[in-house]
């Protein structure tokens, strides 16, 4: 298979402070990748760094197959990269339409009918459409949250980035976002997914890494991997069986 994403040595530091300490790791194409570790591990400034927001002092980012190291944001978005934010960020006095459109025309680059019918059907892919007339600002969190992944699939990514998408909401909320992301894995989109709700994860990811201190200590089948003494000792504060 060909890697989708490809990192390379990765390192960046914040004074003292290493948000990623030589990371390297693949994401084969069509995959789906899930990534656990403590608060303050590295994992959203990892995401940062994939999709240009910030520079590593140290390494390779690639993305099917080319140099991304020193890109911009904007072009790693129309290249085929969108990500969701862990605290959802609409154009609050804008509709729901109005904001899927906003990506649909600056990242994927559509117009016209052709921007509109592609929102519209990742919208009813997403279960908005009901809301697509609503301003974002009145929407409940469940649906800010499908509206941050509506946003991303109106880019059309080949490669879609979850930052916690599953956090704070109820079980069912959260059972109901897992089919959306399972039918968005099963159309063919790459996808890495940060996330706490560790069963959610589970229901949908092929392979977990774990990251602590912006470094990699874990990487394999996601269910051998959270029963992994080290992993429940640095993730879960159990301490190690010795």
């Amino acid at each position: 298979m060909t890697a989708v994403l490809k990192l390379d040595n990765l390192a960046k530091s914040f004074g003292a402070v290493k948000v990623a300490d030589e990371l390297s790791y693949e994401v084969e194409a069509g995959e789906a990748l899930g990534v656990i570790g403590p608060n303050g591990a590295g994992k959203t400034s990892m995401f940062n760094l994939i999709t240009g927001t910030l520079s590593p002092n140290a390494g390779r980012i690639h993305f099917e197959g080319r140099d991304v190291t020193n890109s911009s944001a904007a072009h790693r978005s129309r290249a085929g990269m969108a990500r969701s934010f862990q605290v959802p960020q609409p154009f609050t006095h804008m509709t729901v339409f109005e904001n899927a459109m906003v990506a649909a025309t600056q990242s994927a680059g559509l117009h016209g009918h052709e921007a509109e019918r592609h929102c519209l059907d990742m919208l009813e892919q997403t279960g908005l459409l009901a809301k697509a007339n609503t301003a974002a600002g009145s929407l409940t969190l469940l649906e800010r949250k499908r509206l941050e992944l509506t946003r991303a699939l109106c880019a059309k990514p080949r490669l879609l980035l979850l930052d916690e998408i599953a956090g704070g909401l109820t079980e069912a909320e959260c059972t109901s976002l897992v089919k959306t992301i399972k039918d968005i894995h099963a159309s063919g989109v790459s996808i890495i997914w940060i996330e706490h709700v560790v069963h959610a994860l589970l229901a949908v990811v092929d392979r977990l890494i774990v990251i602590d201190f912006g470094r990699k200590i874990a990487e394999g089948d996601p269910r051998e991997i959270m029963e992994s003494p080290q992993v429940q000792e640095i993730y879960l504060g159990i301490e190690a069986d010795v």
